[in-house]
């Protein structure tokens, strides 16, 4: 793959630490949420931030897939749900993701179709395809 564009993060602390953009423009405290243990507060995690970027990046997906199908679509909204459980196969973590979409004014199974190909189309979809659960759910 020839890179277009490479984002660099860096995380000092881990869960309980500090994550920048090297460009300046992310700047974050991270903290444990209280429902894995930690103490919580103000600041963001890792499954916020990856929620963040499946749902802006499958939003993108699902505009290129509308626009090559000749849908219109507005008011767009997609609601990004990433889980992180425990894994009984190694007793560690692992993660799930709810993408809920909503198209308005598209009919039902269109919009289902629309989700999908998306999903295909999608680059965290592709990356995420086989590793972890993704449900789509038009609402």
């Amino acid at each position: 793959m020839e890179a277009l564009y490479t984002a660099t993060a860096t995380v000092k602390g881990g869960r309980t630490g500090s994550v920048a953009s090297s460009d300046g423009v992310l700047q974050h405290d991270l903290k444990m949420p209280k429902e894995l243990g930690g103490a919580g507060g103000e600041g963001t995690n890792p499954e916020q931030l990856f929620a963040a970027g499946y749902g802006a990046c499958y939003e993108s997906a699902l505009a290129n897939v509308a626009r090559k199908a000749g849908v219109k679509l507005e008011n767009v909204v997609v609601t990004s749900n990433v889980s992180i459980g425990k894994d009984p196969a190694d007793d560690g973590f692992k993660l799930a993701v709810r993408l809920d979409v909503s198209m308005p004014g598209v009919d039902h199974g269109q919009a289902e179709e629309l989700a999908r190909k998306a999903h295909d189309f999608c680059p965290y979809s592709k990356a995420t395809r086989g590793n972890i659960d993704v449900v789509l759910n038009v609402v």
